[in-house]
């Protein structure tokens, strides 16, 4: 059996087993992107235009980091607790295929949030956006990038600790990130670090994507997110064979 049909095979397992709350996760990642577009929206009352495409271009890419980096690595961690993750590793598949197959799954189920709030940050705000055609890559990278650090982070700590990490992350991408607002509002330090940061390139590159008669991305954050990428790749698949 080749590695393809190996890492196939594996992804259809993993969305059987997850079938009876695959709905569910799917509504509530939809609910959270619609959720951050009318939250918003009711803080800042009428934006100006340069806000509101602040606003309805950070509502998907919210959406992508919060599955990547949240729900997987919380599913990842139950899965860890309650053994299935070891019964898992004693197949006679490569752990590449466990990884990638991990990571097709949340990137599925991350696209139906961030093309809703993406329909739902134009109709509430009335933004004018000039999508670009590799836009569609550029989610596939912000969405492979979030589940890699989710499942890093999930595969080195323990189940609580990763789940509590879980939630600081929401609560900092939500409110200290600048994805739906200019970094220039932020404290200087808090710049800074997001320069190192993988959460500041993702949502440059969706911004650019969605409105790229308005917004660039700067080569650096391009380097920034693809070195962050690739450690976690590492890492995860550093994590699954020590732990074979």
């Amino acid at each position: 059996m080749t590695a393809v049909r190996q890492t196939l095979l594996l992804a259809q397992w993993q969305f059987r087993r997850h079938s009876v709350f695959m709905p569910l996760l799917v509504v509530v990642q939809i609910a959270i992107a619609v959720a951050t577009v009318v939250g918003y929206g009711l803080l800042v009352g009428d934006p100006s235009p340069e806000v509101a495409l602040f606003l309805a271009t950070g509502a998907p890419t919210i959406t992508l980091i919060t599955v990547g980096l949240v729900m997987a690595p919380q599913l990842l961690a139950q899965a860890k607790t309650e053994g299935s993750l070891d019964w898992m590793r004693t197949l006679p598949v490569a752990r590449a295929s466990f990884l990638v197959s991990d990571l097709l799954v949340w990137t599925v189920v991350a696209l139906p949030g961030m093309v809703l709030g993406i329909v739902a940050g134009v109709l509430r705000f009335g933004v004018d956006l000039s999508v670009r055609p590799w836009i569609v890559g550029a989610a596939v990278l912000i969405s492979l990038t979030s589940a890699a650090v989710g499942y890093a982070m999930a595969s080195l700590l323990p189940p609580v600790v990763a789940q509590l990490m879980t939630q600081m992350i929401i609560f900092l991408v939500l409110l200290f990130s600048p994805v739906s607002y200019p970094a220039s509002r932020l404290p200087e330090w808090l710049q800074t670090a997001h320069q190192y940061l993988p959460i500041e390139p993702m949502a440059q590159i969706m911004r650019a994507g969605l409105a790229g008669a308005a917004f660039t991305v700067p080569g650096r954050s391009l380097v920034v997110l693809g070195l962050w990428c690739a450690a976690a790749v590492a890492g995860a698949l550093a994590a699954l064979r020590r732990r074979a």
